[in-house]
């Protein structure tokens, strides 16, 4: 087939000009374990994984995609910061939910295009998060025991690692919104976070280097962060409930602000 170009001039009319799209930035490793993360995730929804189900090995996964081992090791920490696995030590990596949303696709390229945007995108984390949890208790017959489950499940996950960690916060935050009862609501917020935690732990994701905030002797200021979450909710106190999710995310904005510090 002729170009536009050949084509244009060949019927006598003025070639067109040809788009300058300027410098392009190369493919760069991020981007191929992002996409084996989009691959396995489907992986996942394709074959109906279960919950607790262990994926193949690194080495297994590298086969199948034909990527290196530091690729999918790469793709399954991205996972993790999604709550959809949780990478144990030794062991492997294993299911932790299914996937349930593909809107964090568009809110991923809107961040690309605009990394100053990022401020927004907490802001909206806070909202949706603020308005699932009031929402919930507002409904009499809420129950919280998915988030005081998950709560007590990320208690024990900094011994786990970074991995389990990161796996079990995405996790209780998302409990803490699905008690509004809004599914729409739920998947918003969870592509949110994912976005937001994407930039967060990025060090962790790409280099395997964990933030100082999550080494396991800071396990209690993170704990202290998320227990008056759940209290507040128990209490049905809607001020509390307030005040408790916003002083999560003013910690969180500190820990954001210190990352782009240190980049």
């Amino acid at each position: 087939m002729a170009s536009t170009e050949s084509a244009s001039a060949g019927n006598g009319s003025r070639p067109r000009d040809v788009v300058q799209l300027g410098a392009v930035r190369p493919v760069t490793p991020n981007r191929l374990a992002d996409d084996v993360a989009e691959q396995i995730r489907q992986l996942i929804i394709s074959k109906n994984l279960a919950e607790g189900s262990r994926l193949p090995s690194e080495r297994h996964l590298a086969s199948m995609f034909g990527a290196s081992r530091p690729t999918v090791s790469q793709a399954l920490r991205t996972l993790s910061l999604m709550g959809l696995v949780e990478i144990k030590q030794g062991s492997g990596a294993y299911i932790m939910r299914r996937p349930e949303s593909a809107i964090a696709a568009s809110v991923n390229l809107m961040l690309d295009l605009d990394r100053q945007s990022l401020s927004h995108l907490v802001d909206l984390r806070l909202w949706l998060e603020t308005l699932g949890a009031t929402e919930g208790i507002r409904q009499p017959d809420t129950d919280l025991s998915n988030v005081r489950t998950a709560l007590h499940r990320l208690s024990e996950s900094m011994a786990g690692g970074t991995s389990a960690w990161i796996a079990a916060d995405t996790v209780f935050h998302a409990a803490v919104v699905r008690t509004s009862g809004n599914p729409f609501l739920a998947s918003i917020y969870e592509a949110i976070h994912t976005a937001v935690i994407s930039y967060e732990y990025d060090d962790w994701v790409s280099r395997d280097r964990v933030p100082d905030w999550l080494l396991p002797t800071n396990a209690d200021a993170q704990m202290s962060i998320h227990e008056p979450i759940l209290d507040a909710m128990a209490n049905r106190d809607a001020d509390a409930v307030r005040a408790a999710i916003r002083h999560h995310h003013d910690v969180m904005v500190q820990h954001i602000e210190r990352s782009r510090e240190q980049r």
